[in-house]
């Protein structure tokens, strides 16, 4: 298996081994295991260790990560610092390893510093009680407009993915699960529906928009009309596809 590793490591690069060797028997598990698997590993050096496995990809995928395509491991390892180098919140990334064959790709390993945070955005959809909880969803908006800002699109930015942690009172954001991102300059169009797999719940699509107005220094009314539609339209095809395959489950 070859391990790629950041400069900067803060621990022996055994370690990291260890927990990849002993991933199926040791570690916590941490959220839904049903695709990917993670698992945290505390160290004796004040650092929890995030590892993710990936799954074993498809025949076809196999051929295509190992000649093609960079993994799913080697892009989070890879956008990750990026994000880092623009100062966007993401946990430390530590290495990525991957177990390939003259013809063939296995499994790939993430590995990051694991962070405790207080909440994830999805908390915001369930509990609108939240201390500050304006205040944090307005800095959330921020935080997205500093991604679109620096060219960043987050294929992936759904409720589970971004992590919050209060320091000194003040919101920090700390995005997960990087493997799907694009970078170029972004549209009004393209940044307006990144946010649409956020929330049903119009009232923070509102919020969202009137921060966001501000920064694109646009009316509120252009901003909301087209996210609560990317909003609508985004819960009107996913409801659509769960009935498909509720369909075709039933019928097998």
């Amino acid at each position: 298996m070859k391990a790629y590793f950041t400069p900067s490591l803060p621990l022996p690069e055994e370690i990291i081994y260890s927990c990849i060797e002993n991933f199926d028997l040791k570690g916590t598990e941490l959220g839904n295991q049903d695709r990917n698997k993670i698992k945290c590993f505390k160290t004796e050096y004040g650092i929890t260790l995030n590892v993710k496995a990936f799954k074993i990809p498809n025949l076809i995928n196999k051929v295509v990560y190992r000649f093609f395509r960079k993994s799913k491991a080697q892009r989070s390892f890879e956008y990750a610092q990026h994000l880092k180098e623009k100062g966007l919140g993401t946990p430390q990334p530590l290495a990525y390893l991957e177990a390939k064959s003259l013809l063939s790709f296995g499994k790939s390993y993430y590995v990051c510093e694991h962070i405790e945070a207080d909440y994830t955005y999805r908390d915001f959809t369930k509990d609108f009680t939240i201390p500050n909880y304006e205040e944090i969803l307005r800095a959330f908006t921020r935080f997205t407009f500093k991604l679109h800002e620096n060219n960043i699109l987050f294929l992936d930015h759904s409720p589970g993915n971004t992590l919050i942690k209060l320091e000194d009172g003040e919101p920090n954001f700390y995005l997960v699960d990087l493997n799907r991102m694009l970078f170029k300059p972004l549209s009004l169009d393209e940044r307006i529906k990144n946010f649409a797999r956020l929330t049903t719940h119009k009232k923070m699509v509102e919020l969202m928009s009137d921060e966001y107005s501000k920064c694109m220094q646009l009316p509120f009314d252009v901003v909301f009309e087209k996210m609560w539609a990317e909003t609508q339209d985004f819960q009107a095809k996913f409801k659509r596809k769960k009935r498909i395959k509720k369909k075709i489950k039933f019928w097998k």
